[in-house]
């Protein structure tokens, strides 16, 4: 029988067998065509991995992690890359959501696959790209439900998914070993890069940027943040107070809250717009809603690629991964209303002492009061990094500028001696260390940085265990270290205030440090060194002994 998956014979065959899978299983077996779509696209990521060397195997090789690693997003068009989403959080649906999965559902993310895969034929075939014309998905070619077939419960499909990510990790782990000894992959791999060369420079005439995609992925991010969207005043909402000739508008989606008043505001653009343009609409139909409810909601405006938040009460319009959830939503149109002024709220002396902690409190409040939500602190090893960032908490906490906050570091043991800090310096605050605590709830949690990225990709029917909004702040320890490329997409992740803690002087931080926190080289939000703790009183100098 024909399939849409044809041309990635012959060259292609071992992801041929996994889409094509996919594709037989759309009306016969949504769920299990969604589950397989994810296989077949995690098949070819790792393909990209081995064969592509300019991209960089990150430590964490889930899916997430590898579709979100800069060198691979960096050489993956953002369409596709998008794409990508839509099968990866599809798939993970199917798996996790007990929720029926329709045969309309299930076609879209096979057509999404379809363009994936199409795209990296045509990218790295080594017979050039003219062999591989354009190729349109084709639903004809999509085979009906077969009578009798019983499908595959999500018992079966969650212990599918475990043998074959087991299966796929020993294959990477292999690929590893043999990296340095296989001289065939090294010319496979020189090869393929100076076809993919080649082939970039031929125009692509195939189209990656169908409506679908938009809609499929909005859909998507709108259920994970737990917006069914199933009720009449959900889509299309008419407003009044627009300034226009009939004075009337249509909000594409209203998020509302429990007593009936918009909690948020979803303006959607097409793909090929710039997200941004939907910002004054928005700001429009936010005005009408303030004016006839009471309440002004948070703006969200997004082209399905690009989504931006904007509660233009405080702060200035930023990106976002997501939506917010319904209670965290809730939680900052109250913030409105019962946040603090930092400068007039006391610190506890019970948890710091020091005029240096208390200064660097000082410089964070300052910040996050003029609007801007990323700060770092350089402190010196044994100056009180992490009670500092205790009293923090405490402060945010009490001013109710903050509920939950989420504590990184890169070792276990850092992570239990800050779970151990905050249950003597802040025990209401009811630590919750993930690393071997996952069904708790507290208002801090400590963590690692590879159990975070795993945790992201989570699902509790169908919504994402933390969502975009679930942390108000996170501190970010030892953020010296290698976080800015093993780990960022935690912080494209949340939408959420940034603290960074390092011990590293000022001046040999890395840029790409800086960056991360939208400061200029050389210059934290506050800085206490070793020198200055020395000259205090507070430390000793190093003593420097030599081993042999």
């Amino acid at each position: 029988m024909s399939s849409n998956f044809e041309f990635l014979l012959p060259e292609f065959r071992d992801l041929a067998e996994p889409a094509g899978r996919a594709e037989r299983l759309v009306m016969q077996d949504p769920r299990a065509a969604g589950f397989y779509a994810r296989f077949a696209l995690e098949a070819s990521v790792l393909w990209l991995y081995k064969h592509d060397a300019g991209l960089r195997m990150p430590y964490d090789q889930s899916l997430g992690a590898l579709l979100h690693e800069p060198t691979f997003q960096s050489r993956v068009p953002e369409a596709i890359f998008q794409k990508a989403r839509v099968i990866q959080q599809a798939g993970n649906q199917a798996v996790h959501h007990q929720r029926p999965v329709r045969q309309f559902d299930a076609l879209q993310v096979i057509k999404e696959l379809h363009h994936v895969l199409y795209w990296l034929a045509r990218t790295y075939t080594r017979q050039g790209a003219g062999s591989k014309p354009p190729v349109a998905f084709d639903p004809q070619l999509v085979p009906p439900a077969q009578t009798g077939a019983t499908p595959l419960d999500r018992k079966r499909l969650a212990e599918l998914e475990t043998e074959l990510e087991a299966k796929a990790r020993t294959l990477v782990e292999r690929d590893q070993r043999l990296t340095t000894l296989d001289e065939e992959l090294k010319q496979l791999r020189a090869d393929l890069a100076a076809a993919r060369a080649a082939n970039e420079k031929l125009p692509d005439p195939h189209d990656y940027s169908e409506a679908e995609t938009r809609t499929l992925l909005i859909d998507l991010e709108l259920k994970r943040a737990g917006w069914p969207l199933d009720q009449p005043r959900d889509r299309e909402y008419e407003v009044t107070g627009m300034p226009n000739t009939s004075g009337r508008g249509f909000v594409d989606d209203v998020l509302w809250g429990d007593d009936g008043k918009p909690l948020g505001i979803v303006e959607s653009k097409k793909t090929t717009a710039d997200a941004r343009v939907g910002q004054q609409q928005a700001k429009l139909y936010a005005d009408c809603l303030e004016a006839m409810t009471g309440q002004r909601p948070v703006i969200f405006y997004t082209n399905g690629y690009d989504t931006w938040i904007w509660d233009d009460v405080f702060y200035p319009p930023r990106k976002a991964l997501g939506f917010y959830k319904k209670e965290e939503l809730q939680r900052l149109i109250q913030r409105r209303k019962t946040r603090k002024p930092l400068g007039t709220t006391a610190l506890s002396t019970t948890i710091i002492e020091r005029y240096y902690q208390r200064r660097a409190i000082g410089c964070l409040g300052e910040v996050f009061t003029q609007g801007r939500r990323k700060s770092l602190l350089v402190m010196a090893t044994g100056s009180g990094k992490t009670r500092t960032v205790i009293a923090l908490v405490d402060l945010l906490q009490r001013a109710n500028w903050v509920k939950r906050v989420l504590f990184l570091a890169d070792r276990v043991s850092l992570v239990n001696q800050a779970a151990g800090a905050f249950k003597k310096f802040l025990p209401d605050s009811s630590p919750v260390n993930l690393v071997t605590e996952k069904d708790k709830e507290g208002r801090v949690y400590v963590c690692t940085y590879p159990t975070m990225m795993g945790l992201i990709d989570k699902a509790n029917n169908g919504e994402a265990a933390f969502s975009v909004g679930y942390f108000d702040l996170i501190v970010i320890d030892e953020a010296h270290r290698s976080i800015y490329q093993k780990y960022r997409a935690i912080f494209a992740y949340f939408d959420s205030l940034l603290v960074g803690l390092t011990a590293t002087p000022r001046e040999e931080v890395d840029r790409n440090t800086y960056d991360l926190f939208d400061l200029e080289p050389g210059v934290p939000t506050d800085a206490y060194e070793l020198e200055k703790a020395v000259l205090d009183g507070f430390l000793v100098p190093p003593r420097v002994e030599q081993v042999d």
